[in-house]
């Protein structure tokens, strides 16, 4: 599918990112310069999907319910993946639990966009009404977000240096990093250093599952399942942090707080620890604390109606891929290599970033290269089946894996990206280094 947005030259841009950050990290570990290249067209298939099973099926992606209804007054779009977003949407419509996209439909029908989104968000449920790139660029969110940098950066006391057994072929070899992240962005940033070294441990809710995503996401990862909610949860996460060397989470402003985690906390559990952080709308203004994913992103802020309207389609356009979500995964692992690298001279630092303000990003690289070509004009991406692979061997089956998107040139060893552990369940393994 085409768009009216620069998407591979975006791909290429953020995981050359993260593959520059890699190359400095690599630089001074060798002492020789490591310099970093990026293929367009392997970057751009990796913010699709890069492991494709052989024999087997990966589960489909959205819940049924998840997609765009007309409204009242133009277009929403409901996210239900989660079972609680479903039931809260749901309840809102007054549907059954059994509701099909047919029967919600209707349902929406009756509502105004906006008074519908309210009313799902304040029942703990995920959507966003269909907005024009003007209206939320003169909304108080989008005012808010646009303010904020692509990556902020907040400067905490120095500590000693930071030890470290990273070489430049494994540059993050050792490096504890506890993942506190779930579906894209977060997963794909600690994908991306488990692919340079370092250990993995993703965290998750008893009850959260992600069976769409995790041969995609969890290869490289030791994965365990924790209720920080309790006593012998929030123990058990308070032990790992104060072991590791990277905390990367995707909590809400104020979220790890409520559960006892917050930045001053981590501090005093592992002084020194690096931290990065995301979440969906930003970090300062009204929808700072709401819940969101990338779908709803580009549904509020213009980017499907522009897409709709480049197209002529009679429905909201997204982005082919979910490329808000991929692109702020690989710049926070740019930022979380960057960080450790300072680490490594004393320096401590936490990064913040959003998909928001990655749409923010992506929208001004939109703008610098107007006006688009109709679609029938655009150069396809190239078909997946012409693009490198290797055979890896996960826990449901067999399957293939794109070839990593970034090659490294030096006078001495290079970095290589490469995993050490198999795709597998969430929950598979223990709660431990």
């Amino acid at each position: 599918m085409e768009s009216c947005y620069p998407v591979r030259a975006f791909a290429a841009a953020s995981v050359g990112a993260a593959g520059s950050a890699v190359a400095e990290l690599a630089s001074r570990l060798s002492g020789v310069p490591v310099h970093a290249g990026t293929s367009p067209d392997l970057a751009r298939a990796w913010f699709g999907s890069s492991f494709r099973p052989a024999g087997w099926e990966v589960p489909p992606p959205w819940d049924p319910l998840t997609r765009d209804y007309r409204c009242a007054d133009g277009w929403i779009r409901l996210h239900t993946n989660a079972p609680h977003h479903r039931r809260a949407a749901l309840a809102v419509l007054g549907l059954p639990a059994d509701a099909t996209p047919d029967t919600a439909s209707v349902a929406v029908q009756a509502w105004k966009g906006g008074e519908l989104e309210a009313a799902v968000v304040e029942a703990g449920g995920c959507a966003a009404q269909l907005r024009t790139t003007q209206q939320w660029q003169s909304s108080p969110q989008g005012q808010a977000v646009s303010a904020e940098p692509l990556v902020g950066w907040i400067r905490r006391a120095a500590r000693p240096p930071a030890e470290t057994t990273g070489t430049p072929l494994r540059p993050l070899d050792g490096v504890r990093v506890l993942d506190l992240t779930r579906v894209i962005a977060g997963p794909v940033a600690t994908r991306f250093l488990a692919g340079f070294g370092a250990r993995v441990l993703r965290i998750d809710p008893p009850d959260w599952n992600e069976p769409s995503l995790e041969a995609e996401m969890t290869v490289g990862k030791s994965c365990a399942r924790l209720d920080l909610g309790t006593p012998g949860g929030a123990a058990k996460v308070r032990e790992l942090i104060s072991t590791a060397d990277l905390v990367v989470h995707g909590y809400r402003p104020g979220a790890l707080t409520g559960l006892g985690l917050d930045e001053h906390r981590l501090q005093q559990l592992r002084p020194g620890v690096v931290t990065v952080a995301l979440d969906a709308w930003g970090w300062t203004g009204p929808w700072r604390a709401r819940r969101g994913f990338d779908s709803l992103v580009q549904t509020a802020s213009g980017i499907a109606d522009a897409g709709m309207a480049w197209s002529a389609a009679d429905a909201p356009l997204p982005l082919p891929v979910q490329a808000l979500d991929h692109a702020t995964g690989y710049l926070a692992a740019a930022a979380a290599v960057r960080a450790w690298t300072r680490r490594l001279d004393g320096e401590v630092y936490a990064a913040r970033l959003s998909l928001a303000r990655t749409a923010v990003e992506l929208q001004r690289a939109a703008d610098a290269r107007r006006p688009m070509p109709p679609p029938w004009e655009s150069p396809p991406d190239p078909t997946p089946a012409s693009l490198p692979r290797t055979a890896e061997q996960t826990w449901w089956g067999p399957g293939e894996r794109l070839a990593p998107p970034l090659a490294f040139s030096s006078a001495g060893p290079v970095p290589v990206m490469a995993w050490d552990l198999p795709a597998a369940p969430l929950g598979s393994a223990p709660a431990a280094w």
